[in-house]
This record gives C-alpha cells, sequence and structure tokens, in this order.
C-alpha cells in the first residue's frame, strides 16, 4: 500500500480531492471533469479509497465518492513544525511593517513613493527638452 505522501504526490489525485472537497460526485461527474478516461479515472479513484482518502457509496447504478478527512491530519501533523516556521516569519514581517508604519517615520520620503513622475532639472516631465 502507498504512503499518504506517495498517494498525494500524484497531481490527479490531488485534483480529485479538490473536486470532492466541494462535494461528492459520481464516476462520470468526474471522469468529465478531469478529461481522464473512465478507466483512468478509476483507477485513481481506487488508490485514494484502498489508502482511506474517500469512501464510495452505492446507489443504484451510480456510485458516488466522497472525501474522508482522516488521512489528511498525517499530512497536517507532518506540516505542522513548517507551519510554525512560517508563522514565526509572518510575525517578524508583520513587526517590521509596523515599525515603519510608527508616526514620525518618513516611509515615502526615501522610497520614491508619493513624489510624482521625474521632471528633470528644467521642470519637463521625462527631464528632456
Amino acid at each position: 500500500m502507498a504512503t499518504t505522501f506517495e498517494v498525494l504526490a500524484e497531481p490527479t489525485r490531488r485534483r480529485i480531492l479538490d473536486l470532492l472537497l466541494e462535494r461528492p460526485r459520481s464516476v462520470g461527474e468526474l471522469v468529465d471533469e478531469l478529461r481522464l478516461s473512465q478507466p483512468g479515472t478509476s483507477k485513481h479513484l481506487r488508490v485514494l479509497r484502498d489508502s482511506g482518502f474517500v469512501r464510495v457509496r452505492q446507489d443504484a447504478q451510480r456510485r458516488w465518492y466522497e472525501i474522508r478527512p482522516e488521512p489528511l491530519a498525517e499530512v497536517d501533523a507532518w506540516l505542522a513544525p513548517y507551519r510554525r516556521l512560517w508563522e514565526h516569519h509572518l510575525d517578524a514581517l508583520e513587526r517590521h511593517l509596523d515599525a515603519m508604519a510608527e508616526p514620525g517615520a518618513d516611509a515615502g520620503a526615501d522610497s520614491g513613493l508619493d513624489q510624482g513622475p521625474d521632471t528633470g532639472s528644467d521642470g519637463d516631465p521625462g527631464g528632456g527638452s
């Protein structure tokens, strides 16, 4: 059986999960959305089902697939330290931006913002004659 990350490494399977995130879908709907053959779509659905990412519900002649969020907890747990890393960087960026916006700081003076077009030394826009 494939690992969670091997299952999610395949772009088509990620696309199927994206579609199922919106709502349960039949195989036919997934075939139409993915523009894959029915056997190709079914192959990906089988991998997702065997790994626990989706469940199937039979309704007469149709099979409805829906997402199961539990396997994504493994991915979330793996991402947690990286999320903390980014939160730290984003917090530092926020502090930097807050410091730039403090009263008394002339943010636009040295940055070239709000200074209008370059008029050159003779007052002619563009600096030419």
